[in-house]
């Protein structure tokens, strides 16, 4: 089969923990044909459907043999194929990480014109759009932290009154980007909500801090609806309040708790039936922080420390959806 990823620059992967790469490796060990795009290089002219000229790509003998956690650099490149419909490929699959910005949603909406034209595409364009990955916490209030959603500053202040402990984030963060503490002294409250709303002009998030934080930042993966055995707890270093790997979180395979797998056997067939195939959901102490469905990562670091193959598991619920 052959599949289309639109991805960041794929030559940028660091591919002893990406995500995407282990799906790239694990399909290519199947026999599938690989291709990659960027997002910028979707295209649709009247008559001729949603196109791009796309980059073959080889996986190197040490790629496809490597073990998650070895850097492997040794990608083969082929030259650029012919220009092509997204509708000829098997598979199309979204993985453009974060930030959801203008570009991005530009980039759904010409995935959603080649799924009317033919195309399979996970995660579905429409799902992507429907589903922000801190806004979508408020549909399952029952799994969830007090959360309020504003750019209103008194509201913000209120709310910080009435709970005395809150994490303040942005709505189009990534990685712990953005993210602040503010305790019952309330200290520079005043100063971070200004600049998190921009003078009360951008709306963000106010959730009740939760001191299981230590413990991790529980990432849950959902694949085809189903949760993987093993959760990631990212769990916070020298004082940090963020477990993101990319805040110097430190990465720990456990099995999922009863409240996790709970949440996760909730969730996973409502956002399954939706077009989202691939789902990371974010955990603390038992309550649902987040709902990512952009590229969920966290696939090399379960598979090396639990001896869960995810990626095999992603490329084996494809291949069902296809056939």
């Amino acid at each position: 089969m052959d599949f289309l990823v639109v991805a960041d620059p794929y030559q940028e992967f660091k591919t002893h923990k990406d995500s995407t790469f282990a799906m790239l490796r694990e399909a290519a060990r199947r026999g599938h044909q690989l291709w990659v795009c960027e997002p910028w290089q979707l295209r649709s002219e009247p008559g001729q459907g949603v196109r791009v000229t796309p980059t073959r790509l080889h996986l190197s003998l040490d790629a496809l043999h490597s073990h998650a956690g070895q850097h492997v650099p040794d990608w083969v490149q082929a030259a650029e194929d012919a220009t092509r419909c997204l509708a000829d490929f098997d598979a199309v699959l979204m993985r453009k990480d974060p930030p959801f910005d203008a570009e991005y949603a530009y980039a759904t909406h010409l995935l959603s014109q080649a799924e009317r034209e033919g195309a399979k595409v996970f995660n579905r364009p429409a799902a992507l759009r429907e589903h922000p990955e801190k806004l979508a916490i408020l549909e399952f209030p029952q799994f969830t932290a007090p959360t309020l959603v504003s750019r209103d500053m008194a509201a913000l202040r209120a709310f910080h009154a009435e709970q005395q402990d809150l994490i303040f984030k942005p709505l189009d963060g990534m990685g712990g980007m953005g993210i602040f503490r503010v305790k019952a002294d309330a200290l520079n409250l005043g100063a971070i909500l200004e600049q998190l709303t921009r003078d009360g002009t951008q709306t963000i998030m106010a959730q009740r801090y939760l001191p299981q934080i230590s413990e991790g930042d529980k990432r849950v993966l959902l694949i085809d609806g189903v949760p993987v055995s093993h959760a990631l707890a990212r769990i916070p270093q020298g004082g940090e309040v963020r477990g993101n790997l990319a805040a110097g979180g430190k990465g720990v395979a456990m099995p999922l708790t009863p409240r996790e797998r709970e949440i996760a056997e909730t969730l996973g067939p409502i956002l399954a039936a939706r077009g989202l195939m691939l789902v990371g959901l974010d955990v603390i102490g038992g309550h649902l922080t987040e709902i990512n469905v952009t590229s969920p990562t966290c696939f090399q670091e379960i598979s090396a420390q639990a001896g869960v193959d995810v990626a095999a598991l992603f490329v084996d619920a494809l291949e069902h959806h296809l056939r």
